[in-house]
């Protein structure tokens, strides 16, 4: 844990996340009820700074303490630094988000923490197969195809999409996008 938080720290320094909020969590927001959020791998809380500003009570979780140093100090924001490949999500939310971050060990305690109308906005990469240069992620760290989709088949789906985009670092990548509400 030690290597990945020094490794974490030093990526939040060297190639900081942009500032702006995603833009698919600034569109589908209006899809939540305001209440208790979950914010997985939050950074430097772009999302998370939005959602307190809108006034839900956020839940910021991180391995990185650097990032987490970077988020203001909010009455509405729960810090906690912890490493994701242990954490385990214990209570309920109106509204779990995760952007750009990939553990499936999580994606069923996110299916069980939602409560019921709670909405789940997940954003992440996928596999590329079929365009060898658009594979210079991990693997180990990337959905394959439809498979965001069909781990949240439970829920009502709002959105999906799959595309091709330009990643932060200005490589091509192809991105997996999910909007659904727990009925």
């Amino acid at each position: 844990m030690i290597e990945d938080k020094e490794r974490w720290n030093i990526r939040h320094v060297d190639k900081p996340m942009p500032s702006y909020v995603a833009p698919t969590l600034e569109k589908y927001i209006k899809e939540a009820n305001i209440g208790h959020a979950l914010d997985v791998a939050c950074g430097t809380g772009r999302n998370t700074h939005f959602l307190a500003d809108l006034g839900f009570v956020v839940d910021a979780v991180d391995l990185s303490d650097y990032a987490l140093s970077c988020i203001r100090e909010d009455a509405n924001i729960n810090k906690h630094e912890v490493d994701l490949d242990t954490y385990n999500i214990e209570d309920k939310y109106d509204l779990i988000i995760n952007i750009n971050y990939l553990n499936r060990r999580l994606i069923p305690q996110m299916l069980d923490s939602l409560k019921k109308s709670g909405i789940v906005i997940f954003e992440t990469f996928i596999t590329a197969h079929d365009i060898p240069e658009k594979g210079s992620m991990n693997p180990d760290f990337l959905l394959n195809t439809n498979e965001l989709l069909r781990s949240f088949l439970d829920l009502d789906i709002i959105y999906y999409e799959e595309k091709d985009i330009v990643n932060l670092r200005g490589e091509d990548a192809r991105l997996a996008t999910l909007v659904a509400r727990k009925s």
